[in-house]
């Protein structure tokens, strides 16, 4: 053996570096391949399941061709719900019925799928993301379908299926501004109340973050609450109409706090204060009550309290009702509104500790300052209905209660 030679081990295999053979990107063979299961199994969802989870197929690399052939029956042309080339299967979601109980069974599928190849999940996102993004493509009765089929799979929990999937692609303008996004959502709505309650649909809704938005699925035009209730009510959707109505409450409601709790802040003159509120009253229809509650919240709020001392407590509060006495008198034009007011006090006084002693002197400050009349202090001392801390209030309230009584009999 010349001494050049590398001496080698017999029977030893030389190890070569291998290649990396990337397979064809085919989607149109793997396509023909689903629909014909689809087509050996005439449609049989049980059937066609099991034929896929033994197929040798490659899931992983044509997701999203295959739930194209779920969804459409065949593949679909890049950027449309057209048909491309290649043989097609009739058992789609767009060909059946627009029927649960003709989809259901597809959601039911999809489910059992995902459970044996999860790593579908993000496929199933990005075809109904392009399908919803593409509803204009589709004709009506198609687009009930998708609609029916969303709830349904909401309503099954269907993996692989966030709620801002579905909300956030139909914001399209085009979509918005033909009125197909307002159709495409109220059949959603109708479906999926059938087997669920409103307070599902509300937290699908805040998970899309569209709660506070549902105006946004109407066209431009039609974005107001009115137009709103008046679609909804149609529909046979009042709980929803009720809802919406309850949230835009809730917000005037906020608005005008807020606009409140600045003023009084900035000690803005009390004239300004009263204008601003009989506008806000105006604007939003907000029932006397509810005025009356901010009214006594918002001034209270801006209280400096001290803590501990209950003299300057004390004195901190009976300042306040002083200052914004006529505040409150403006808005306190009935018995029934005054007594609302002394229930407010009573409440705030039983919740908060360091206000508990002081419940006798707000209200005789109250009087004092001709807010509260005799005869509504005299009703709730005898007839009041709310219990929070009552039989303590009462005791405390006894002397101011006598005097008013004797001074009445002195009359």
């Amino acid at each position: 053996m010349s001494s050049k030679e590398k001496p080698t081990l017999g029977g030893t295999r030389i190890k070569t570096r291998k290649r990396n053979i990337a397979a064809p990107l085919d989607p149109a063979t793997f396509a023909d391949a689903v629909v014909q299961i689809y087509l050996d199994n005439a449609g049989d969802l049980e059937l066609v399941a099991k034929s896929i989870e033994s197929a040798d197929l490659n899931f992983s690399r044509y997701g999203d061709t295959f739930f194209e052939v779920l969804f459409t029956g065949g593949r679909t042309q890049p950027g449309t719900t057209k048909s491309d080339e290649g043989e097609r299967h009739p058992y789609s979601i767009i060909d059946c019925e627009p029927k649960r109980e003709a989809i259901l069974p597809s959601v039911i599928y999809i489910q059992k799928i995902l459970r044996r190849k999860p790593f579908l999940i993000k496929n199933l996102e990005n075809v109904m993301r392009r399908f919803l993004q593409s509803l204009e493509l589709f004709e009506e009765n198609e687009r009930k379908k998708l609609a029916i089929f969303t709830a349904l799979a909401f309503s099954q929990k269907l993996s692989g299926l966030p709620p801002e999937t579905v909300f956030q692609p139909l914001l399209k303008d085009n979509l918005v501004a033909k009125g197909i996004v307002l159709s495409f959502i109220t059949d959603f709505f109708k479906e999926y109340l059938i087997d669920n309650s409103l307070d599902d649909l509300i937290a699908i809704l805040k998970r899309g973050k569209m709660e506070e938005n549902l105006l946004d699925f109407f066209p431009t035009a039609k974005r107001t609450a009115e137009a709103f209730s008046e679609h909804f009510t149609k529909e046979g959707l009042v709980p929803l109409v009720e809802y919406n109505e309850k949230k835009i409450f809730e917000v005037k409601l906020k608005e005008m706090k807020s606009a409140l709790t600045t003023q009084i802040a900035e000690e803005t003159d009390i004239t300004e204060v009263i204008e601003t509120v009989k506008q806000h009253v105006k604007d939003a229809k907000l029932p006397d009550i509810e005025v009356v509650r901010i009214l006594w919240d918002v001034l209270m709020d801006a209280v400096q309290w001290s803590g501990k001392n209950q003299q300057q407590n004390a004195n901190s509060a009976l300042r306040q009702v002083k200052t914004w006495a006529n505040l409150l008198n403006t808005f306190c034009t009935s018995g029934k509104l005054e007594l609302e007011l002394l229930y407010k006090v009573q409440i705030q006084c039983y919740e908060d500790a360091k206000l508990m002693k002081l419940f006798p002197d707000i209200v005789r400050s109250l009087y004092d300052q001709d807010v509260l009349a005799e005869d509504t202090i005299l009703h709730w001392f005898r007839k009041g209905t709310n219990p929070k801390g009552r039989q303590t209030f009462v005791k405390a309230l006894e002397p101011i209660v006598k005097w008013l009584e004797e001074a009445e009999e002195e009359e």
